[in-house]
């Protein structure tokens, strides 16, 4: 039983962001006012300075390196990982080997993932949910058995190129009945090229090929249009562009049903730091320039873009090691997002602390279809707390991944979940 006195309280359900004292017995919130004095001796007292109490994060989608790629991570290190950052739930992709587009597949990650949440003895908190594959394999592009798949995943996931949309608009008929969110990249297409940077000043000074911002916004402009006709809850992944931005506002003023990320990397950085050819800052899609950061930011603020998604992607270390140019796309973040999103955006005033929490926390169970979780008396937990201040290495004694493939690497974090609690 711990009384927490003065602990910040968030809940963006509710837009509540205040002080209070809270009192929590095996997890769940007993008491909460402004001063509580009649609790329990037994009580532990701590100090809520520094504190923040609120709902469990929640990840739209990352990536697992198991199946198939246990060299990199498994299941157990990624919720693990998870539940150190503060994050109870999180949709993984379905790009594992074997992709996750049969039910076979899914049963046998949904029981070891089970097993993982529920073994008292690696206590991950952290539940892991499943995206299912549109298609068997990603360059043929024959459907999945989706009907197979729909009871047990929380939606369907694959990426698209402008040759592949009549197949898009065939799924998004399929699935229509089931209203299960589509969750869909573009970001990989046939006028991004073999681009891995930005298209532009930066591509031109730093010797690489690029990637132009019209590519994105060229597929989200068609895919729109499609989903305007067929009204299929569908989900745009790893939005980078100023222009996808705006495409997608005006979408939603005319009420289109769509929802929206981006990733936390693309609100922290900007394609100046690919200056210094850091492997670990290739990304797919690559960083934008300043102007597509501020837009990325502003569209968080006002819930253009619903979501913040971690897209944690491990690597081994030879994988990642490698010149720029040749190296796979995608950082580990699970740990590191929370206190260094804090850090960048909230201390700078960028967003509120209400406003992170929401494309953390609320907005991403919206997208998936799922009620958000609020902060109230006697309910199952799922709660993290959070101390702003705590100052932490992030290397391998700290981080629970198994992966290093982070800008962030062996350098000092200000920030850090220090319990999560997930019943």
């Amino acid at each position: 039983m711990e009384l927490l006195q003065q602990v910040r309280v968030i809940d963006p359900t509710q837009e509540i962001d205040r002080l209070s004292d809270v009192l929590i017995e095996n997890g769940k919130i007993k008491q909460i006012g402004d001063r509580l004095t009649d609790y329990p001796t037994e009580a532990q007292i701590l100090s809520g300075q520094n504190l923040v109490l609120g709902t469990g994060l929640v990840d739209l989608y990352s990536h697992s390196g198991e199946p198939g790629n246990e060299a990199r991570e498994t299941l157990l290190a990624l919720a693990q990982s998870a539940a150190a950052g503060g994050f109870t739930q999180v949709g993984i992709l379905p790009d594992t080997l074997p992709r996750i587009d049969n039910a076979e597949i899914l049963a046998a990650v949904k029981q070891k993932s089970s097993y993982l949440t529920n073994d008292d003895r690696n206590k991950p908190v952290s539940q892991l949910s499943f995206w299912g594959a549109v298609s068997h394999v990603t360059d043929t592009k024959q459907m999945s058995e989706l009907g197979e798949l729909k009871a047990g995943v929380i939606g369907f996931a694959d990426r698209y190129n402008l040759s592949d949309l009549n197949l898009f608009r065939q799924v998004l008929e399929y699935v229509q009945p089931w209203q299960k969110p589509m969750a869909i990249a573009l970001n990989c297409n046939e006028l991004a090229g073999k681009g891995v940077v930005r298209e532009g000043i930066t591509s031109i000074c730093y010797g690489m090929l690029g990637n132009p911002a019209f590519s994105e916004a060229a597929i989200i402009a068609a895919v729109l249009e499609i989903v305007a006709e067929i009204p299929t809850p569908v989900h745009i992944m790893r939005v980078s562009t100023k222009r996808g931005v705006e495409l997608i506002a005006d979408a939603k003023a005319r009420g289109v049903t769509i929802t929206a990320s981006t990733t936390w990397m693309h609100l922290l950085w900007n394609d100046d730091a690919v200056g210094s050819y850091d492997p670990n800052l290739r990304l797919e899609p690559p960083l934008g320039d300043k102007k597509d950061q501020a837009a990325l930011i502003t569209g968080v603020k006002q819930g253009i873009i619903d979501a913040i998604a971690i897209d944690h992607q491990a690597y081994t270390y030879e994988e990642k090691t490698v010149a720029f140019a040749l190296a796979p796309p995608g950082v580990i973040g699970l740990e590191l997002a929370l206190p260094l999103l804090w850090q960048g955006l909230v201390e700078t005033g960028k967003l509120s602390a209400l406003e992170l929490w929401q494309g953390l926390s609320s907005r991403p169970r919206q997208c998936l279809q799922q009620e958000p979780i609020a902060i109230a008396l006697d309910d199952a937990a799922n709660l993290i707390l959070f101390d702003s201040q705590k100052t932490w290495l992030a290397n391998q004694e700290n981080l629970k991944s198994s992966a290093a493939n982070t800008p962030f690497y062996n350098q000092q974090i200000i920030g850090k979940v220090i319990k999560t609690w997930n019943s």
